[in-house]
């Protein structure tokens, strides 16, 4: 406990709201990529960060914006499709977070909703003066391999992602 009722007030407030400004992050990149808003997706990462998909990866936020920009992607949005970010179990340290849910990646298929792929995710993101931006998003499919649920798992503790995997405890 705290002399101090006010500092830890506020110290209880900035972290509920850098909870809800890093999940409102993660929210907006499904509607943002499927809108084909490039330039946005883009910047919800730093400048060199790293947008690691099991089989892609995309390092910096010119090769992010290719992504969207792409024939593919195009061909994804102009079919319908959704991706869809869980909620998130966020935890703050100070200027850095980690943060961990599933997505769903949804597409429109002969009349009907499918879904494509489902992902483990795993985020971590820094405070920039211009607010939380994704430092390295690491994402595995849900398809019976170890390192998916290792993934969620580290995420729920807080740690760098696939540490148990890295280390043999899975």
């Amino acid at each position: 406990m705290t002399d101090n009722p006010m500092a830890a007030l506020e110290a209880r407030l900035r972290r509920l709201e850098d909870e809800r400004d890093i999940s409102r992050l993660m929210a907006s990149y499904g509607p943002l990529v499927d809108s084909g808003a490039a330039t946005e997706v883009a910047d919800l990462w730093e400048p060199d960060g790293v947008y690691d998909i099991d089989e892609l990866y995309l390092g910096g936020r010119s090769e992010i914006r290719s992504m969207v920009e792409s024939a593919a992607h195009q061909g994804w949005i102009r079919g319908g499709c959704a991706h869809v970010v869980g909620p998130a179990h966020v935890t703050v340290d100070g200027d850095t977070a980690v943060a961990v849910a599933h997505s769903l990646m949804v597409v429109h298929d002969d009349g009907r909703y499918v879904v494509r792929r489902a992902t483990a995710n795993h985020w971590q993101l820094r405070r920039s003066p211009d607010g939380w931006q994704v430092t390295t998003r690491t994402n595995r499919v849900l398809d019976g391999r170890p390192e998916s649920p290792a993934l969620l798992r580290s995420g729920v503790r807080g740690t760098a992602p696939l540490d148990e995997v890295d280390r043999g405890t899975v």
